[in-house]
């Protein structure tokens, strides 16, 4: 990154000498960076985290970089191709990050699909279960040490409890806890700062960005990132009906199968509309077809609600240029699965 002048945060530029603010990004007047020596440091990590081939460190960077650069110059497009290139790397998987790190041996998007694929037959291998929650316990844990997801979390099972039963309550904050790390597991692989999940009685759980995907490919990865995990958390809970035949939990995992399936609804800021963003029409066609086939085989009506707000997004016209088959698989496959578990039949008394 070339260095525009020894501009730094104060009250006067140094090359000319004109009055600054540090909410600026450049100065006024000879547009040299306020920012330039953070700059050049947050250039040399990134650097650094790409010859490590640490390829979420070097977006994370790159991310805090051009929040320090005003939109337009030079330095901004051209680290804004870097977060492209990266983004593009990170979602082929093609290069490994270190020992340890999110991005180890192979894409979590082509793994999340392959899961996708297999999530009836994963009922049935609970050893499968068994390693998705030991390998991604840690991060799981993670939202747990923050006090306003644990105070929100604590207040939303009161209201719950209250109405269901603390068994029903537990189960569904869990499952929607689940639903909010995935977002908050892709939102970390791309480098991208956020909040903690934060629960909201009677309306579920909501994750702020502190930053923006770069892309509507990172942002329908994202979007469609908390139903994946959501799927492995209704799976689960089915699971454990099947093994101890309680019905409270057939019970959780088909209402956790009807929150996930409202928010594949591609409408607002709803995940599914954050995946149709991504999809090409002819991809939003086929979407389309798909939700009339899992509405047609299951007599969900939440389906109908899909149908009409894919086919509208089919015909709109704000589309992607490029495919993303990788979405289009997710979302057809999450649509089938959700579509499956809600016609698990619960006995009630």
């Amino acid at each position: 990154m070339n260095d525009t002048g020894p501009t730094e945060v104060g009250d006067t530029c140094r090359r000319c000498g004109t009055q600054i603010t540090a909410a600026v990004l450049s100065c006024p007047s000879c547009d040299a960076l306020v920012h330039a020596s953070r700059l050049k440091q947050i250039a040399a990590e990134a650097e650094s985290a790409s010859a490590a081939a640490d390829l979420t460190a070097a977006l994370a960077a790159w991310r805090e970089a051009i929040d320090l650069l005003p939109p337009g110059s030079r330095q901004y497009d051209n680290i804004s191709a870097k977060i492209a290139a990266l983004g593009e790397q990170l979602e082929k998987g093609a290069v490994p990050g270190p020992a340890g790190s999110i991005s180890d041996h192979k894409s979590m998007i082509a793994k999340g699909a392959t899961g996708l694929g297999l999530g009836a037959l994963l009922l049935f291998k609970f050893k499968g279960i068994v390693i998705l929650l030991l390998t991604k316990g840690k991060l799981l844990l993670l939202g747990l040490t923050k006090s306003s997801t644990v105070f929100s979390m604590l207040l939303s099972l009161g209201v719950y409890w209250a109405a269901f039963g603390w068994m029903f309550a537990l189960g569904l904050i869990l499952s929607i806890y689940v639903h909010e790390m995935g977002h908050v597991a892709m939102l970390r692989r791309y480098g991208i700062k956020s909040t903690a999940p934060m629960f909201i009685p009677g309306l579920g759980a909501m994750v702020r960005m502190r930053q923006y995907p770069h892309s509507t490919r990172e942002d329908a990865r994202v979007g469609l990132a908390g139903p994946v995990w959501g799927l492995g958390a209704a799976l689960f809970t089915y699971a454990v009906h099947l093994v101890t035949d309680w019905e409270i939990w057939a019970a959780i995992a088909r209402v956790a199968a009807w929150i996930n399936l409202f928010n594949l609804i591609p409408v607002w800021q709803l995940d599914g509309s954050r995946g149709f963003a991504s999809l090409v029409r002819p991809h939003r066609w086929i979407a389309a077809g798909a939700i009339a086939i899992a509405w047609f085989l299951s007599g969900e009506s939440m389906l109908i609600l899909l149908l009409i707000a894919a086919v509208f997004r089919a015909f709109g016209s704000q589309v992607p240029e490029r495919n993303d088959n990788v979405v289009l698989v997710q979302y057809v496959a999450l649509v089938a699965a959700f579509a499956w578990m809600t016609t698990i039949k619960v006995t009630v008394g």
